[in-house]
């Protein structure tokens, strides 16, 4: 175990020295000289699901002007699964627009951010979600976070299992301190140290954050494998009979540091009910929990706990702390990775229609009022909002005698018109938010692509590849919340204008990319896939994929 503590990192002690996640977060609260909160703080408040930022396009101007930088928060919901209710979206709008900057923001993991928080705002805007029925703990923070699983009801009926287990998962890893409640609800410390106690995070909690999806074959829309627990629902005459449960995803890494990487997780076997799939999801926590690096962040996730013990020793102390053996994994196949855009019918005869939503971006602009849209639709209460991981929108649970009135609205917005007329290229693109709010951020992602994707489209139609399902992502730099390693294109942002390219990924997220070039701007990046596009057309095997075949190209390259 990792208990030598005085190589802890600094994250460590301020976790341990926190009071149950409450820091000094009152005192930084009342401190109305500053827009920040205490630096100790800025780490405790990412277990409420916050992050405190600053809008970097204006932090020359502020500094000019004497001003301290434009400090604001993101607040992110625990949704697992991505699913509110019609009267939570007309809440969340509200929230939304008296609150943030008004775009509503559709995340990789099937929840929705809002951004441009100010500090006296904070306490109004969780208690905002507090009366919707929704929070905010432990999406962000060394905890598990948002569980995702298989989005859209209409591709099996099966789904509706696996959402429920998503909810159960969220259950059992929420933190038992009550610090949430009495910061941003009660206004009061109400601390019981024995209702605290936390078996699973104790008063350390994990060395990093933790994610999980679940995943219904035969589409691979979560992208499975780059959770740090992965489970895949077996199927057997219509029945989920269990899952194999996989460790050790994650596509975050370093520039310059090569003891970092992307991995994606690793089968450690099949297990046949819920109860089991319970425990083995705590365990396999609990020995990241005491074997994980505590001394350097950047080699605190699970897949590096897994390569420095070896699988076979990460198996075999979950099993014995489970109690009971992993059978051996059972075969599955995914066909797909992608949302099925427009209407379906499923089972039961509810339709669902998913609309494209452009890297999650939730507003009204000139021309297409997609949020005011999505308003009236929730207003008239004849839908759900489910999310996917690929930052989409479904409309859900529509009755047959509804979907005329729903369809008449997507065509008064325009909604119906985007997401029928954007190309494959467009539909299959992910971005993080990267500039001008993340703090990470090295170069731009979800403000660039849309506009590079739109150079990008002529060449393919030159090649008569327009249509064809080719995953892009952009990451503003290399922590991989866009999911750019796992991706048939995958771009990796070096400095402002720059990106490292990276071809290869498969398209049903069983294989990561490889780096193709390094530090490159629009112009060499058109040049390169016009390249790249020209030599696919003319050498492709039969129903080749661009990622299959810019693989075994770099192969031959080597």
């Amino acid at each position: 175990m990792n208990n030598n503590k005085e190589n802890l990192s600094p994250v460590e002690k301020i976790k341990t020295g926190s009071n149950g996640l409450r820091g000094t977060l009152k005192e930084s609260l009342a401190d109305n000289f500053t827009g920040a909160i205490r630096e100790d703080d800025q780490t405790v408040i990412k277990f409420h699901g916050m992050y405190q930022q600053d809008d970097r396009d204006r932090r020359e101007e502020r500094v000019s002007k004497k001003l301290e930088w434009l400090y604001s928060y993101m607040i992110r919901l625990r949704l697992p699964g991505g699913f509110l209710t019609p009267q939570q979206w007309v809440g969340l709008n509200e929230t939304a627009e008296d609150h943030s900057t008004g775009t509503i923001k559709v995340t990789t993991r099937q929840t929705i951010q809002l951004h441009g928080i100010l500090k006296s705002h904070l306490r109004p805007t969780i208690q905002s979600f507090n009366l919707q029925h929704l929070d905010s703990i432990a999406a962000c923070g060394d905890v598990n976070r948002n569980v995702t699983c298989t989005a859209n009801p209409s591709e099996s009926p099966l789904q509706q299992e696996a959402y429920e287990l998503a909810g159960k998962i969220s259950e059992m890893c929420l933190p038992k301190t009550k610090a949430y409640y009495d910061i941003w609800i009660d206004d009061e410390l109400l601390v019981d140290r024995k209702a605290e106690e936390d078996p699973l995070y104790q008063d350390r909690y994990l060395p990093r954050k933790l994610k999980i999806g679940i995943a219904v074959p035969p589409n691979n829309d979560v992208d499975v494998f780059i959770n740090d627990i992965a489970l895949i629902a077996i199927i057997e005459n219509d029945k989920i009979v269990g899952y194999n449960i996989a460790a050790g995803g994650g596509l975050g890494a370093t520039h310059g540091n090569e003891a970092t990487y992307a991995r994606l997780a690793s089968i450690l076997g099949f297990v046949d009910t819920e109860e089991k799939v319970l425990k083995a999801v705590y365990e396999i926590i609990t020995v990241q929990r005491d074997f994980g690096n505590r001394s350097d962040r950047k080699l605190s996730r699970l897949k590096y706990t897994i390569d420095k013990l070896g699988i076979d020793q990460y198996r075999a102390e979950v099993e014995k702390r489970a109690g009971f053996s992993f059978e051996p994994a059972r075969e599955f196949k995914f066909t797909q990775r992608k949302d099925r855009y427009g209407w379906i019918q499923n089972h039961e005869g509810k339709w669902f229609y998913t609309v494209f939503v452009e890297h999650g971006r939730i507003l009204d602009i000139e021309g297409y009022p997609l949020k005011s849209g999505l308003l009236k639709i929730a207003q008239a209460g004849k839908a759900n909002f489910r999310f996917t991981c690929n930052q989409n929108l479904i409309l859900a649970d529509i009755d047959e005698k509804d979907k005329a009135e729903i369809e008449a609205v997507l065509k008064e917005y325009r909604i119906s018109e985007h997401t029928d007329g954007a190309s494959a290229l467009r539909k299959n693109s992910v971005a993080c938010v990267a500039l001008n709010t993340c703090s990470l951020a090295l170069a731009e992602a979800q403000r660039y692509l849309p506009s590079l994707v739109t150079k990008i489209e002529p060449i393919l139609e030159k090649y008569g590849l327009l249509e064809e399902d080719i995953t892009i992502r952009m990451t503003g730099c290399p922590n991989g919340c866009g999911r750019s390693p796992n991706a048939e294109i995958g771009f990796v942002g070096t400095a402002y204008g720059k990106y490292n390219l990276h071809i290869g990924g498969d398209r049903l997220g069983m294989r990561l990319n490889t780096k193709f070039k390094e530090n490159i701007g629009e112009e060499e990046i058109l040049t390169t896939l016009d390249e790249l596009f020209g030599i696919y057309v003319q050498k492709r095997l039969a129903k080749e994929t661009f990622g299959d075949f810019s693989y075994r190209y770099l192969h031959t390259l080597n």
